[in-house]
């Protein structure tokens, strides 16, 4: 059977036709993309779309049918293998690996960023309980954080992995209390401060591992994908470290359902070393320090709509933006943010939100009761 018989086959088992008319149909410009595609699985379909060897309106439709129907299974066994060699030949979450994803991805230009991300530019999930557009989606994730987090006026905050600073701002903002964040872009450093000058935050470039001090509350959004398996013992033995006895620690991350690696296209071109939890991960290295209060688990349509929503803002601003990349580039972006969107929509993937105290809360913790926004 040749490549492309074996690919359109596949394909039309989900209601996917090659050279089809539907929005989630493969439009085929160069044959040898069906042969790169067998050879290097997810890695040489990621690189055939790049180069243009295929185009296809809505790839968040396509990957969302493909991990439905887990065609990928049928393919990428050998990105599985070399995948599981990665992740136990280099050393994820080290400080030269940690400071290689703020270069790669995260210094990717603050004009893309600003364009893309709501005001407070938030890049991780939004919750999309009750909000219709991404603003109210990021400002109601904040808002939710801040009060799981019990925040009040004069806390001292820690935020590990704080981006562009915007929890920050908001916390300061809205509850009136200092944070400090810590994050491995110079890019992301200096625009943060610029966007919370006046206010009583102090943005680093910084390993956490660094941090010496102690906090009333620590919080992490989305930094501990980029910890890697290796380091998550590390990660809470530096949390417990810089936690007070009687504060709180919050950790929103995404996570696997079941252990599994990184896509190999994603790791490459996107977040180097990035590395999805399993919860019972996160729970082995987390018992011996914390005690967890509350666990908030969210389905992949909140990733999702906050992917999509990304996408659409890129695209509409591509041509403020486009003389600073290339097309390979534009491209690029497009799969990163629709095919993400298509592995969340089909629930491959949670977003959690957990938060620990260090000893059993005084007054107990009675999050689920008294500070939703439902």
């Amino acid at each position: 059977m040749t490549p492309e018989k074996f690919i359109s086959g596949l394909l039309n088992d989900v209601g996917v036709t090659v050279n089809g008319d539907k929005s989630h149909d493969l439009i085929v410009h160069d044959d040898r993309a069906f042969e790169r595609v067998i050879t290097d699985g997810s890695l040489g379909f990621g690189e055939a779309y790049m180069d243009g060897w295929f185009d296809c309106e809505r790839l968040d439709q396509l990957i969302n049918k493909v991990y439905e129907n887990k065609l990928q299974t049928r393919i990428d066994k050998k990105d599985a293998f070399f995948a599981m060699i990665r992740a136990h030949a280099r050393s994820l979450g080290s400080k030269s690996r940690s400071h290689e994803i703020g270069s790669v991805h995260y210094d990717t230009g603050n004009a893309l960023f600003r364009r893309m991300l709501d005001p407070y530019m938030m890049y991780s999930c939004g919750y999309w309980l009750r909000a219709q557009t991404l603003e109210q989606a990021q400002q109601d994730k904040l808002e939710l954080t801040c009060r799981k987090l019990m925040l009040k006026p004069g806390m001292r905050v820690l935020d590990i992995g704080c981006g562009w600073g915007g929890f920050a701002r908001y916390a300061a903002e809205h509850y009136g209390v200092e944070v400090v964040g810590v994050t491995v872009s110079e890019e992301q450093r200096s625009l943060g401060e610029e966007l919370g000058a006046g206010l009583p935050i102090e943005l680093r470039f910084q390993d956490y591992r660094k941090i010496s001090e102690t906090f009333d509350r620590i919080v992490s959004i989305g930094m501990f994908e980029h910890v890697g398996h290796k380091f998550y013992q590390e990660y809470m033995d530096a949390c417990s470290r810089c936690l007070k006895s009687d504060g709180l620690f919050l950790l929103h991350t995404v996570g696997y359902k079941e252990q599994g690696e990184a896509n190999p296209w994603f790791d490459r071109y996107i977040m180097p070393g990035v590395a999805f939890p399993a919860m019972s991960q996160i729970m082995t290295c987390a018992e011996p320090h914390f005690e967890l209060e509350d666990f908030h688990n969210w389905d992949g349509s909140h990733y999702d709509r906050t992917l999509m929503a990304w996408f659409d803002n890129f695209d509409a601003s591509w041509s403020e933006i486009k003389d600073m990349y290339d097309d390979r580039f534009y491209r690029m972006w497009k799969l990163y943010l629709q095919g993400c969107a298509g592995a969340f929509r089909c629930n491959r993937m949670r977003v959690w939100q957990l938060v620990f105290s260090k000893t059993d809360f005084a007054g107990g913790y009675r999050y689920a009761n008294q500070y939703s926004l439902d």
